[in-house]
C-alpha cells in the first residue's frame, strides 16, 4: 500500500470502534494527523504530502545553501549586446528577411560605394536645428539613398552588437514573414539604386553603380553565307551562370560564352542576303566592371512538379579568377579575387538561410554574416566546411570533391563576387559625414542608457533577492510547530514564497474549506502547519485568509465521515441480511413497495451514496477545489445527476406517485425495507396498502379507448381508399388513362403520412387534412408544369382518381382542390389533347422556384468532381485519377484563409501527379465550356456535384528557352510585386 494510503487509513481507523456521537477533539486532530513526526532534512529526500507538518522539500533548497547573485535576476548583461573590439555590426533578422541582411553587409563592405552613398545630398539638414539635432524627433529618413546612409553609418560606428534594419526593409515595402528570392532581390534593388543615384549632380555619386557593377557583352550573329557580323550591345550587372552538368566555375563561363548553331527553322535572317541563312550566335564580353557579380543559378524550374527546386551540386571555384581568356579585347588586367560568397542553406528553394561570407578590403580577413551574429574566420581563410554539412539534404548526396591551394567547393553558393586584382587597396577609413555621425552617437547614447537601466534592475532585483534570502533562512527555521499554537497554510503558497521567480501574492485559504467554511479533513494532504509565530509574520507582510487556527478543524466534516465509513464496514454484512429477508413470503398489509430494478442494484446504490457523502463537501462548496466551477460545467454535471434514478425512484410514475404498473415492483417485508433506508433515507415510502396513481389510471383509460379509437379510423380509411394505401392501379401523366378526362393532385407528403398512420395507428396520430398549399405560390397559382410533374417534380406530388377524391372529401380537410383536365383539340385529330390545371400555373413564382434550385446547385461543399483526360478525342480515366473534393464558392483570394475541417481547398495538383501533366500543359472544359477564369469560382463555372471535367494536355515543349517563356507566362509569381523595389 502507499504511503500516503497508509497515512489515510491510520487517521481513520479510529471510527471503526467509534460511533459518530462518541468523537472527541482527540479523535478530529488524529483525523488531521496533528500527531505526526516532523521530517528532517536529509533523510526526507522528497516532501510528503500526506504529513502535514512535513517542511522538506518545498523548494527550500534555493534559499539554504550558497547562492549565486545571477539566480536572482533574468536580466542579461547588457555588456553582451555591446559591439566587440575590431569586429563589425550585425543585422536583425525580422522574420525572413536574412536575404536582405547578407546583401546588405556585401555592400557594405564594397568600400567605394559607402563612400559614394555618403557624399549623397540628405535632408537630414532640415532636422538639423541650430548647433545639433532636435533631441525631442527621432530621425526618419525620407529616401532609400537615406535609409541607406544611416543604415551604413550605423555599421561602421554603432557601440551595439546588431542593428535593426526594420527602417530599410519597411521604406522598401518587403514582407517581412516571407522569404523571397534573393538574387532577383540583388538585381532589383541595384537597379533601384541606380535610378535614384542617377538624378545626382555629382558625377561620383551619380555613376557609382554603373562604375562598380556595370559591364558590357554583345550578342554577336554571323551569317554562314556571307560572313556579316550583326551586333546587339547590352549592360550587364551580374551574369547569369547555368550549373546544371557542370564541376568548376570556368566550365560555367565558357558555356555562357559558347557558340550557338541556328540551323533548320531556327536560321536566322541576314539582311546582307535578304533570306534566312544558317548562322552562328554567341555572346562577347566587352568590358568587365571592378566588382564582378557571378549569379550561380541554382534555382531552376522543375517541369515535372511544376515548382522551382534547388540544385545541391557542387562547385569548385578559385580565390583568383583570370577573365581575359573570356574577353574579346586582350592585353588589359582582367585578374580578380574573391571578395564574397552568399550561401543559402536549406534543400528546398522556397525555404532555408542565407548567410554571407565576406572578406574585409582593408584587413584581407574573412567574416562570417549571419543576421545578428558575426564570426572571424581563423588565418585569414576562407572556411566553407560548416555550410555544407549543415545542408546534407540525403545520404545518397555525392561526396565534397577535394579542393587545392586556394580553391574551394560548394553546393550551397548561389553568388560569388570577385573585385579586380589591379584595383588601387584603400588605405584610410571611409569617413562618416558629420550629419551621420551625430545620428550615431545619439543611437549610441540611447545604448548607454539602456546598458545603464539594465545594469540598475540588475542590481536592485539582487538586492531584493538578497533580502529575501535572509528572510527565508530567518523564517524557515521558525516554521515548525511543535507543541506550540499552531496554523495551516496552503502548501502552494509556501511553494510559490519559496520560487524565486514569482512575486509572493496574498495567503489564500478558500481553496481547503469545507462546506461549514472550516478546514475540510481531505485537504490536509495540500495544507502545512507552522508556527503561529511564523503566520502572523506571514499575514503581517503579505496579508490575506482565512487564518486556520486550532479552530478551523471541522468536527461536523469528522463525525460525518466517521458515520460514513461505519456504514460502509456494515455494508457487507447488510447486505447478506436484506437478501435472506428477501426470501420470505410478506403476508397481510406488513409489507412495503419497492423496485425491482432498485433491488438489484441497492448494494452498488448505497456504496456510491456512500462515497457521495464522503466527498459531499468537494461539490457543496465551490471554494474547496481553489477554482469556482464553469457554470455551463455544473448546470450539465446537476442534470446527469438527476437523470440518473435514486433508490426507488424507479417505481415513481411522472405525477410523483406510485406506479401502476405491477411488473416493475414487488412487496418487501417491514424489516427489509428498515435495512434499507438506514442506507437510502429519503428513499420514496409505498406501503402495501398504497392505491396507485388515479391520475395514471384515467390516462391509461384515455390511452386505450383512444388507441381503439386510432384503429377504427385507420380500418375505416384503409378500406375507403385500398389502392392508395396500397399504391395499386395509379394514374400517370405521361400516359393518361383513358377512362377519365380529370385527375386531381395532392402532395406526396400527405399520402405518406396518412399511409404510415395506417399502418401503425397505435403509435401515430390520424391525419386530418390535406395540405395542397405547399404546392401552389403566395399568389394561389400551381408551382409545377404538366412537363414538370411528368418529370422530375412527379416525385412531389400523388395523383388521385375522381373516385377516390370524392372519399377523400369525406374523410379529411381539403384547403385546395388542385385538378388536371384533358379536353381534346379539333376533330381532325382526336388524339391531340390540351391539358388545364386549376388553379393555373404561375410564370412568375415557377422562374423562380427554378433560379432557387440553379443556386441551391452551385453552392455546395465536398462535393465530387470527376477528372477525364482526352487522348486522340478518346477519353481516358486512370485508376489513380482524381475525385477533387472541392468547394463551389471558393475564390482566389479566399485561398489564404483557414478552413475548417472538410472544407479544403480544392488541389488541382492532383492532376498534375495522376496523369502526369503540368499546370501550365492542363487544357480544362466542361461541356465545351473552356475553364480559363482562374477568379472564377466552380458555380459560377457551372460545375456542380458529380460533374465531369475534360483535361486536354499540351505537349511538352522540348526547347529550354521555350520552356521558360512557358514558365513566365503561365507560372507568374507574386515575388516582389507591390513593393518599392518596382516603383521605379
Amino acid at each position: 500500500m502507499a504511503p500516503r494510503l497508509q497515512l489515510e487509513k491510520a487517521a481513520w481507523r479510529w471510527a471503526e470502534t467509534v460511533r459518530p456521537e462518541e468523537v472527541s477533539q482527540e479523535h478530529i486532530e488524529t483525523a488531521y494527523r496533528i500527531w505526526l513526526e516532523p521530517c528532517i532534512r536529509g533523510v526526507c529526500r522528497r516532501n510528503c504530502k500526506g504529513n502535514p507538518n512535513c517542511l522538506v522539500g518545498i523548494g527550500e533548497h534555493i534559499w539554504l545553501g550558497e547562492i549565486d547573485e545571477n539566480s536572482f535576476h533574468n536580466i542579461d548583461d547588457p555588456n553582451c549586446e555591446r559591439r566587440k573590439k575590431n569586429s563589425f555590426v550585425g543585422l536583425t533578422n525580422l522574420g525572413a528577411t536574412c536575404y536582405v541582411n547578407t546583401f546588405l553587409q556585401v555592400w557594405f563592405l564594397n568600400l567605394e560605394l559607402r563612400q559614394a552613398l555618403y557624399l549623397c545630398p540628405s535632408t537630414c539638414s532640415d532636422y538639423m536645428m541650430g548647433d545639433g539635432i532636435q533631441e525631442e524627433k527621432d530621425y526618419e529618413p525620407q529616401t532609400i539613398c537615406e535609409h541607406l546612409q544611416y543604415l551604413f553609418a550605423l555599421l561602421q560606428n554603432s557601440n551595439r552588437r546588431y542593428i535593426d534594419p526594420s527602417g530599410f526593409v519597411k521604406a522598401l515595402g518587403l514582407d517581412t514573414g516571407q522569404q523571397q528570392d534573393a538574387q532577383e532581390f540583388s538585381k532589383l534593388f541595384m537597379s533601384l539604386l541606380e535610378d535614384t543615384l542617377s538624378k545626382q549632380k555629382n558625377p561620383d555619386v551619380r555613376n557609382i553603380v554603373q562604375q562598380q557593377f556595370c559591364g558590357e557583352y554583345a550578342y554577336v550573329t554571323v551569317c554562314n553565307q556571307c560572313g556579316r557580323e550583326s551586333k546587339l550591345l547590352s549592360k550587364f550587372y551580374e551574369l547569369e551562370l547555368n550549373i546544371q552538368g557542370h564541376k568548376q566555375l570556368t566550365d560555367c563561363i565558357s558555356e555562357f560564352l559558347k557558340e550557338e548553331k541556328l540551323e533548320g527553322d531556327n536560321r536566322y535572317f541576314c539582311e546582307n542576303c535578304q533570306s534566312k541563312q544558317n548562322a552562328t550566335r554567341k555572346i562577347r564580353l566587352l568590358s568587365l566592371p571592378c566588382t564582378l557579380n557571378l549569379q550561380l543559378m541554382r534555382f531552376v524550374f522543375d517541369r515535372q512538379t511544376g515548382h522551382k527546386k534547388k540544385l545541391n551540386t557542387y562547385i569548385g571555384f578559385s580565390e583568383i579568377l583570370d577573365m581575359e581568356p573570356y574577353v574579346e579585347h586582350k592585353g588589359g588586367s582582367y585578374v580578380y579575387e574573391l571578395s564574397a560568397v552568399l550561401i543559402h542553406r536549406g534543400v528546398s528553394a522556397y525555404s532555408g538561410h542565407y548567410i554571407a561570407h565576406v572578406k574585409d578590403p582593408q584587413s584581407g580577413e574573412w567574416y562570417k554574416f549571419n543576421d545578428e551574429d558575426i564570426e572571424k574566420m581563423e588565418g585569414k581563410k576562407l572556411q566553407l566546411g560548416i555550410e555544407e554539412d549543415l545542408a546534407e539534404p540525403s545520404k545518397s548526396q555525392t561526396r565534397k570533391p577535394k579542393c587545392g591551394k586556394g580553391t574551394h567547393c560548394s553546393r550551397n553558393a548561389y553568388m560569388l563576387v570577385y573585385r579586380l586584382q589591379t584595383q588601387e587597396k584603400p588605405n584610410t577609413t571611409v569617413q562618416v559625414p558629420a550629419f551621420l555621425q551625430e545620428l550615431v552617437e545619439r543611437d549610441n547614447s540611447k545604448f548607454e542608457e539602456w546598458c545603464i537601466e539594465m545594469a540598475e534592475m540588475r542590481k536592485q532585483s539582487v538586492d531584493k533577492g538578497k533580502a529575501k534570502h535572509e528572510e527565508v533562512k530567518e523564517l524557515y527555521q521558525r516554521l515548525p510547530a511543535g507543541a506550540e499554537p499552531y496554523e495551516f497554510v496552503s502548501l502552494e503558497w509556501l511553494q510559490k514564497w519559496l520560487d524565486e521567480s514569482t512575486p509572493t501574492k496574498p495567503i489564500d485559504n478558500h481553496a481547503c474549506l469545507c462546506s461549514h467554511d472550516k478546514l475540510h479533513p481531505d485537504k490536509i494532504s495540500i495544507m502545512k502547519r507552522i508556527s503561529e509565530y511564523a503566520a502572523d509574520i506571514f499575514y503581517s507582510r503579505y496579508g490575506g485568509g482565512p487564518r486556520l487556527t486550532v479552530k478551523a478543524l471541522c468536527k461536523e466534516c469528522v463525525v460525518e465521515r466517521c458515520r460514513v465509513l461505519r456504514l460502509k464496514n456494515q455494508l457487507n454484512e447488510d447486505y447478506k441480511t436484506v437478501n435472506n429477508l428477501l426470501k420470505v413470503t410478506v403476508k397481510g398489509n406488513d409489507g412495503f413497495w419497492v423496485g425491482k430494478s432498485s433491488l438489484r442494484s441497492w448494494r452498488q446504490l448505497a456504496l456510491e451514496q456512500l462515497d457521495e457523502q464522503d466527498g459531499d463537501a468537494d461539490q457543496s462548496n465551490g471554494k474547496m477545489n481553489g477554482s469556482t466551477l464553469n457554470k455551463d460545467e455544473s448546470k450539465e454535471e446537476r442534470k446527469e445527476e438527476e437523470e440518473e434514478l435514486n433508490f426507488n425512484e424507479d417505481i415513481l410514475c411522472p405525477h410523483g406517485e406510485l406506479c401502476i404498473s405491477e411488473n416493475e415492483r414487488r412487496l418487501v417485508s417491514k424489516e427489509a425495507w428498515s435495512k434499507l433506508q438506514q442506507y437510502f433515507p429519503k428513499a420514496p415510502e409505498f406501503p402495501s396498502y398504497k392505491e396507485c396513481c388515479s391520475q395514471c389510471k384515467i390516462l391509461e383509460r384515455e390511452g386505450e379507448e383512444n388507441e381503439a379509437l386510432h384503429k377504427m379510423i385507420a380500418n375505416e380509411q384503409k378500406t375507403s381508399l385500398p389502392n392508395l394505401f396500397q399504391d395499386k392501379n395509379r394514374p400517370c401523366l405521361s400516359n393518361w388513362p383513358e377512362d377519365t378526362d380529370v385527375l386531381y393532385i395532392v402532395s406526396q407528403f400527405f399520402v405518406e403520412e396518412w399511409r404510415k398512420f395506417v399502418r401503425k395507428p397505435a403509435r401515430c396520430s390520424p391525419v386530418s387534412a390535406v395540405g395542397n398549399h405547399a404546392l401552389l405560390c403566395p399568389h394561389g397559382g400551381l408551382m409545377f408544369t404538366f412537363a414538370s410533374m411528368t418529370k422530375e417534380d412527379s416525385k412531389l406530388i400523388a395523383l388521385i382518381w375522381p373516385s377516390e377524391w370524392q372519399m377523400i372529401q369525406k374523410l379529411f380537410v381539403v384547403d385546395h382542390v388542385i385538378k388536371i383536365t384533358r379536353t381534346e383539340v379539333g376533330d381532325a385529330n382526336p388524339s391531340e389533347a390540351q391539358y388545364i390545371s386549376e388553379p393555373k400555373l404561375c410564370p412568375e413564382c415557377r422562374e423562380g422556384l427554378l433560379c432557387q434550385q440553379q443556386r441551391d446547385l452551385r453552392e455546395y461543399t465536398q462535393a465530387t468532381i470527376y477528372v477525364h483526360k482526352v487522348v486522340d478525342n478518346k477519353k481516358v480515366m486512370k485508376d489513380s485519377a482524381p475525385e477533387l473534393n472541392v468547394s463551389s464558392s471558393e475564390t482566389e483570394e479566399d485561398k489564404e484563409e483557414a478552413k475548417p475541417d472538410g472544407e479544403k481547398d480544392p488541389d488541382f495538383n492532383q492532376i498534375m501527379h495522376a496523369f502526369s501533366v503540368a499546370p501550365f500543359d492542363q487544357n480544362l472544359s466542361i461541356d465545351g465550356k473552356i475553364l480559363s477564369d482562374d477568379c472564377a469560382t466552380l458555380g459560377t463555372l457551372g460545375v456542380i456535384p458529380e460533374s465531369v471535367i475534360l483535361l486536354k494536355a499540351d505537349e511538352p515543349i522540348a526547347d529550354y528557352a521555350a520552356m521558360d517563356d512557358v514558365m513566365q507566362v503561365c507560372m507568374p509569381e507574386e515575388g516582389f510585386k507591390g513593393t518599392g523595389l518596382l516603383g521605379h
